[in-house]
Protein backbone atom coordinates (compact mmCIF):
# COMPACT_ATOMS: atom_id res chain seq x y z
CA UNK A 1 0.00 0.00 0.00
CA UNK A 2 1.64 3.72 -0.95
CA UNK A 3 2.36 5.79 1.85
CA UNK A 4 0.05 8.86 2.22
CA UNK A 5 0.23 11.99 0.52
CA UNK A 6 0.86 13.68 3.83
CA UNK A 7 0.97 12.51 6.86
CA UNK A 8 0.37 14.14 10.36
CA UNK A 9 1.45 12.55 13.95
CA UNK A 10 0.89 13.40 17.16
CA UNK A 11 1.72 17.22 16.59
CA UNK A 12 1.89 19.67 19.22
CA UNK A 13 1.90 23.65 19.02
CA UNK A 14 2.03 26.45 21.66
CA UNK A 15 2.63 29.86 22.16
CA UNK A 16 3.88 30.81 25.36
CA UNK A 17 0.99 29.50 28.05
CA UNK A 18 -1.52 29.07 24.94
CA UNK A 19 -1.86 25.64 23.83
CA UNK A 20 -3.52 25.90 19.50
CA UNK A 21 -2.59 22.44 18.77
CA UNK A 22 -2.32 19.15 20.85
CA UNK A 23 -2.01 16.13 19.70
CA UNK A 24 -3.19 16.73 16.61
CA UNK A 25 -3.31 13.33 14.06
CA UNK A 26 -4.42 12.86 10.45
CA UNK A 27 -3.57 10.80 6.82
CA UNK A 28 -4.51 12.23 3.62
CA UNK A 29 -4.22 10.28 0.40
CA UNK A 30 -3.15 10.81 -3.27
CA UNK A 31 -6.10 12.36 -5.07
CA UNK A 32 -8.19 13.67 -1.86
CA UNK A 33 -9.95 16.72 -1.43
CA UNK A 34 -10.04 17.15 2.51
CA UNK A 35 -11.61 20.22 4.13
CA UNK A 36 -10.87 21.71 7.58
CA UNK A 37 -13.29 23.03 9.88
CA UNK A 38 -13.57 24.52 13.47
CA UNK A 39 -14.55 27.38 15.19
CA UNK A 40 -12.12 30.37 15.59
CA UNK A 41 -9.05 29.73 17.18
CA UNK A 42 -9.30 26.21 16.18
CA UNK A 43 -6.14 25.82 15.31
CA UNK A 44 -6.17 25.66 11.54
CA UNK A 45 -4.10 27.89 9.82
CA UNK A 46 -1.92 27.08 12.20
CA UNK A 47 -1.89 23.47 10.86
CA UNK A 48 -0.73 24.51 7.54
CA UNK A 49 2.09 26.35 9.18
CA UNK A 50 3.20 23.40 10.33
CA UNK A 51 2.28 21.35 7.33
CA UNK A 52 4.36 24.08 5.05
CA UNK A 53 7.03 24.75 7.52
CA UNK A 54 6.51 28.30 7.97
CA UNK A 55 5.55 27.15 11.59
CA UNK A 56 7.90 24.41 13.84
CA UNK A 57 5.90 21.84 15.75
CA UNK A 58 6.73 21.13 19.25
CA UNK A 59 6.03 17.77 18.90
CA UNK A 60 5.09 15.38 16.47
CA UNK A 61 6.14 14.60 13.09
CA UNK A 62 4.35 15.91 9.65
CA UNK A 63 5.54 13.31 6.39
CA UNK A 64 4.79 14.18 2.67
CA UNK A 65 4.74 10.86 0.49
CA UNK A 66 6.15 9.22 2.89
CA UNK A 67 9.35 11.11 3.67
CA UNK A 68 9.74 13.02 7.27
CA UNK A 69 9.71 16.73 6.61
CA UNK A 70 9.58 17.92 10.27
CA UNK A 71 12.58 19.90 10.25
CA UNK A 72 12.61 20.53 6.57
CA UNK A 73 12.36 24.47 5.87
CA UNK A 74 9.31 25.44 3.50
CA UNK A 75 11.70 25.51 -0.06
CA UNK A 76 12.58 21.82 -0.11
CA UNK A 77 8.86 20.89 1.11
CA UNK A 78 7.75 22.76 -2.12
CA UNK A 79 10.20 21.00 -4.65
CA UNK A 80 8.42 17.98 -2.82
CA UNK A 81 5.13 19.29 -4.67
CA UNK A 82 3.78 21.20 -1.44
CA UNK A 83 1.78 24.01 -2.24
CA UNK A 84 -0.44 26.30 -0.49
CA UNK A 85 -2.40 29.53 -1.03
CA UNK A 86 -2.95 32.27 1.63
CA UNK A 87 -5.86 33.85 3.23
CA UNK A 88 -5.09 37.19 2.63
CA UNK A 89 -3.68 37.19 -1.10
CA UNK A 90 0.34 38.05 -1.72
CA UNK A 91 0.79 39.07 -5.08
CA UNK A 92 3.77 40.79 -6.31
CA UNK A 93 2.07 43.58 -6.73
CA UNK A 94 4.63 45.71 -9.33
CA UNK A 95 4.66 42.60 -11.53
CA UNK A 96 2.43 41.38 -13.82
CA UNK A 97 -0.47 38.43 -13.38
CA UNK A 98 1.94 36.29 -15.09
CA UNK A 99 5.32 37.63 -13.72
CA UNK A 100 3.76 36.34 -10.44
CA UNK A 101 3.00 33.31 -11.99
CA UNK A 102 6.39 32.52 -13.09
CA UNK A 103 7.61 33.51 -9.91
CA UNK A 104 5.46 30.80 -8.03
CA UNK A 105 7.31 28.36 -11.26
CA UNK A 106 10.95 29.27 -10.53
CA UNK A 107 11.21 30.75 -7.04
CA UNK A 108 9.15 27.86 -5.57
CA UNK A 109 9.36 24.87 -7.94
CA UNK A 110 13.15 25.73 -9.29
CA UNK A 111 11.64 25.13 -13.19
CA UNK A 112 13.68 27.03 -15.69
CA UNK A 113 12.75 28.13 -19.42
CA UNK A 114 10.04 26.45 -21.07
CA UNK A 115 9.34 24.06 -18.13
CA UNK A 116 8.58 27.32 -16.04
CA UNK A 117 6.64 29.39 -18.79
CA UNK A 118 4.88 26.58 -19.74
CA UNK A 119 3.51 25.86 -16.42
CA UNK A 120 3.22 29.51 -15.59
CA UNK A 121 0.84 29.67 -18.39
CA UNK A 122 -1.20 26.17 -17.82
CA UNK A 123 -1.67 27.75 -14.05
CA UNK A 124 -3.46 30.88 -15.33
CA UNK A 125 -5.19 28.97 -17.97
CA UNK A 126 -6.80 26.72 -15.35
CA UNK A 127 -7.36 29.58 -13.25
CA UNK A 128 -8.82 31.40 -16.02
CA UNK A 129 -6.77 34.27 -16.26
CA UNK A 130 -4.68 34.44 -18.98
CA UNK A 131 -6.54 37.24 -20.33
CA UNK A 132 -5.38 39.31 -17.42
CA UNK A 133 -1.74 37.99 -17.95
CA UNK A 134 -0.26 41.37 -18.56
CA UNK A 135 -2.20 43.09 -16.07
CA UNK A 136 -0.63 44.38 -13.04
CA UNK A 137 -1.49 42.59 -10.24
CA UNK A 138 -1.72 45.32 -8.06
CA UNK A 139 -4.59 46.31 -9.76
CA UNK A 140 -6.53 43.72 -9.32
CA UNK A 141 -10.05 42.99 -7.73
CA UNK A 142 -10.29 40.40 -5.04
CA UNK A 143 -11.71 37.56 -7.06
CA UNK A 144 -8.94 37.90 -9.74
CA UNK A 145 -6.39 38.35 -6.98
CA UNK A 146 -7.47 35.07 -4.96
CA UNK A 147 -7.18 33.54 -8.22
CA UNK A 148 -3.81 34.98 -9.19
CA UNK A 149 -2.92 33.04 -5.46
CA UNK A 150 -4.18 29.92 -6.55
CA UNK A 151 -2.34 30.73 -10.29
CA UNK A 152 0.84 30.86 -8.38
CA UNK A 153 0.32 28.05 -6.32
CA UNK A 154 -0.46 26.25 -9.19
CA UNK A 155 2.77 26.85 -10.95
CA UNK A 156 4.62 25.25 -8.52
CA UNK A 157 2.98 21.90 -9.78
CA UNK A 158 2.13 20.87 -6.97
CA UNK A 159 1.40 17.24 -5.88
CA UNK A 160 -0.38 18.84 -2.49
CA UNK A 161 -2.63 21.77 -2.52
CA UNK A 162 -3.14 23.31 0.72
CA UNK A 163 -5.90 26.02 0.55
CA UNK A 164 -6.11 28.21 3.55
CA UNK A 165 -9.62 30.54 3.49
CA UNK A 166 -9.54 31.02 -0.06
CA UNK A 167 -13.41 31.74 -0.62
CA UNK A 168 -13.48 34.16 2.29
CA UNK A 169 -15.16 37.82 1.34
CA UNK A 170 -16.45 36.63 -1.82
CA UNK A 171 -19.85 37.09 -3.90
CA UNK A 172 -22.10 33.40 -4.74
CA UNK A 173 -21.43 33.72 -8.56
CA UNK A 174 -17.44 34.18 -7.37
CA UNK A 175 -17.67 31.72 -5.19
CA UNK A 176 -19.18 29.12 -8.00
CA UNK A 177 -16.03 29.99 -10.03
CA UNK A 178 -13.75 29.20 -7.60
CA UNK A 179 -15.41 25.70 -6.93
CA UNK A 180 -15.28 24.37 -10.30
CA UNK A 181 -11.59 25.71 -10.51
CA UNK A 182 -10.42 23.45 -7.43
CA UNK A 183 -12.56 20.48 -8.59
CA UNK A 184 -10.49 20.62 -12.16
CA UNK A 185 -7.91 20.67 -10.26
CA UNK A 186 -8.51 17.98 -7.89
CA UNK A 187 -9.73 15.82 -10.93
CA UNK A 188 -6.08 16.29 -12.11
CA UNK A 189 -4.90 14.34 -9.19
CA UNK A 190 -3.37 17.07 -7.13
CA UNK A 191 -4.96 16.52 -3.42
CA UNK A 192 -6.12 18.98 -1.71
CA UNK A 193 -6.63 20.52 2.06
CA UNK A 194 -8.78 23.14 2.18
CA UNK A 195 -9.27 24.91 5.44
CA UNK A 196 -12.05 27.08 4.81
CA UNK A 197 -14.93 29.18 6.99
CA UNK A 198 -17.54 28.84 4.13
CA UNK A 199 -18.78 25.13 4.99
CA UNK A 200 -21.52 25.25 2.07
CA UNK A 201 -18.63 25.61 -0.68
CA UNK A 202 -16.15 23.59 1.11
CA UNK A 203 -18.63 20.47 1.12
CA UNK A 204 -19.14 21.34 -2.99
CA UNK A 205 -15.63 19.76 -3.35
CA UNK A 206 -14.39 18.10 -0.36
CA UNK A 207 -15.44 14.34 -0.10
CA UNK A 208 -14.12 14.10 3.77
CA UNK A 209 -14.37 16.88 6.52
CA UNK A 210 -12.27 16.88 9.48
CA UNK A 211 -13.31 19.32 12.31
CA UNK A 212 -10.41 20.94 14.89
CA UNK A 213 -11.74 22.38 18.28
CA UNK A 214 -9.89 23.61 20.84
CA UNK A 215 -6.37 22.28 19.23
CA UNK A 216 -7.62 18.77 18.51
CA UNK A 217 -9.25 16.36 15.87
CA UNK A 218 -12.98 16.10 17.20
CA UNK A 219 -13.93 14.33 13.86
CA UNK A 220 -13.14 13.22 10.35
CA UNK A 221 -15.47 11.34 8.52
CA UNK A 222 -18.11 12.34 5.26
CA UNK A 223 -19.01 16.06 5.53
CA UNK A 224 -22.98 14.76 6.50
CA UNK A 225 -22.19 12.66 8.90
CA UNK A 226 -19.28 14.98 10.34
CA UNK A 227 -21.96 18.46 10.56
CA UNK A 228 -24.73 16.49 12.16
CA UNK A 229 -22.65 15.42 15.23
CA UNK A 230 -23.21 16.38 18.81
CA UNK A 231 -19.75 17.36 19.32
CA UNK A 232 -19.33 19.78 16.35
CA UNK A 233 -22.56 21.58 16.91
CA UNK A 234 -21.50 22.69 20.05
CA UNK A 235 -18.17 23.59 18.95
CA UNK A 236 -19.53 25.61 16.15
CA UNK A 237 -22.39 27.25 18.24
CA UNK A 238 -19.72 27.90 20.97
CA UNK A 239 -17.16 30.08 18.68
CA UNK A 240 -20.30 31.81 17.00
CA UNK A 241 -20.22 30.62 13.72
CA UNK A 242 -24.11 29.79 13.60
CA UNK A 243 -24.92 33.26 14.40
CA UNK A 244 -22.81 35.06 12.00
CA UNK A 245 -24.22 32.93 9.19
CA UNK A 246 -21.58 31.72 8.20
CA UNK A 247 -22.54 28.37 7.31
CA UNK A 248 -25.07 28.80 4.76
CA UNK A 249 -27.76 26.53 3.71
CA UNK A 250 -28.05 25.19 7.29
CA UNK A 251 -25.22 22.86 7.01
CA UNK A 252 -25.48 22.19 10.45
CA UNK A 253 -29.08 21.66 10.42
CA UNK A 254 -29.69 18.42 9.10
CA UNK A 255 -28.79 18.96 5.23
CA UNK A 256 -25.68 19.84 3.25
CA UNK A 257 -25.74 22.25 0.62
Amino acid sequence: MNPPSLEVTDVAKSYGSLVVLSSVSLAVSAGEAVGIVGPNGAGKTTLLDLLTGTGRCDAGRVRLHGRDVTRLPPPLRARMGLGRTFQVPRPLGDLTVFENALVGAMRAAGLRGRQAYGAAYEALSLTGMTEEANTRAGSLRLLDRKRLELARALAMRPRVLLLDEIAGGLSDPETEVLIETIRAVNARGTTIVWVEHVIRVLVAVATRLICLADGHVIADGVPAQVLALDEVRAAFLGGGVLGGGVLGGGALGGGVP
